[in-house]
């Protein structure tokens, strides 16, 4: 009973973060782009510094008609938003926040689940693309099939560095095995696994599947009301799973300065807050790439990089072990 009940409580921790970081990313970039770039709008809502600015964000797309369109595949088109958001609760699950066993499922493949898991995600914009019974949907939906292609080797790749260094494929395994002298040296693999990441989520400068200025929000231009709010809440719940991992594999994740070993949850998140800065900040501050300098960057620098990173990593660790 007591095993069921330890369970129940991860769960139930597991499923608290997923509805309520995503949410909190979401508001913090409406605030954070209006000091960027001068916004007056998303500070007023509500009074001081904008605070109701996500609950009228909220109101606005539950107001909004539910349109399916005539000729679009309606249950694929109904099931693609849930097929985008669901799997980054399934990543959750296997991120540890904390030591001690503070995970909500500790996996012996723990990289290739998450991995795997958020591939799988991007099968929404592909479903919401096909269904939709627009030729800017589709043709949407296939430069996210391309991207995610591209993208998704140096990801892998960088993240198979880090779990040669370590030995094992479970992420608290890795970050029992972590040292501080591994961070200067698989720095590299970190910059390729963000980057990796922040196209397959196609946030900017790596946004152009859905870019209104070329294909009018590729795979979701057919989407409204709270199916819209879904792909949207799918983007940010993305971003927390992406800083968390790249704090987890890269940046020690619960590790922190003076042995804090009981604060060690506050300094994954700490981490997880200040990539997800990042994000928000690279959106502000360069412009999205065109297709074919993206399909360019993935395949003469992500992939060559963590390749050097894994040839890296092996040279390291027959120097430690002779």
């Amino acid at each position: 009973m007591s095993d069921a009940l330890d369970i129940a409580l991860r769960l139930l921790a597991v499923f608290v973060v997923f509805l309520v970081f995503p949410l909190v990313i979401g508001q913090t970039e409406h605030k954070v782009m209006a000091h960027m770039q001068g916004r007056l709008g998303p500070m007023y809502a509500g009074g001081f510094h904008g605070w109701a600015q996500l609950v009228a964000d909220g109101v606005k797309f539950a107001q909004k008609e539910d349109i399916v369109p005539a000729g679009a595949d309606r249950r694929i088109f109904q099931l693609a938003p849930a097929v985008a958001l669901l799997p980054y609760l399934l990543v959750l699950v296997a991120v540890p926040i904390g030591p001690h066993n503070a995970v909500g499922q500790d996996l012996d493949a723990g990289i290739f689940f998450v991995l795997a898991v958020m591939g799988v995600g991007v099968l929404g914009s592909l479903m919401a693309g096909w269904a939709s019974a627009n030729k800017f949907s589709l043709l949407g939906g296939l430069r996210t099939a391309a991207q995610l292609l591209a993208y998704e080797l140096p990801m892998l790749l960088a993240a198979a560095s880090v779990a040669m260094a370590a030995g094992t494929l479970s992420l608290p395994g890795i970050l029992e095995a972590f040292h501080w002298w591994w961070v200067p040296w698989q720095i590299v693999g970190g910059i390729v696994f963000f980057v990796a990441g922040l196209a397959e989520l196609q946030r900017p400068p790596f946004d152009m599947p859905v870019a209104d200025s070329e294909i009018i929000f590729g795979a979701y231009t057919e989407y409204t009301g709270l199916r819209f709010a879904l792909f949207l809440l799918a983007e940010y719940a993305g971003i927390v799973v992406l800083s968390a991992l790249t704090a987890v594999l890269f940046l020690g994740g619960w590790h922190g300065p003076f042995g804090a070993d009981g604060l060690g949850w506050l300094w994954t998140l700490v981490k997880t807050v200040i990539l997800a800065f990042g994000v928000i900040w690279l959106r502000v501050t360069y412009p999205r790439l065109r297709e074919d300098q993206l399909q360019k960057l993935a395949w003469t620098v992500l992939i060559p990089l963590s390749l050097a990173q894994i040839a890296l990593t092996g040279v390291v660790k027959v120097v430690i072990s002779s």
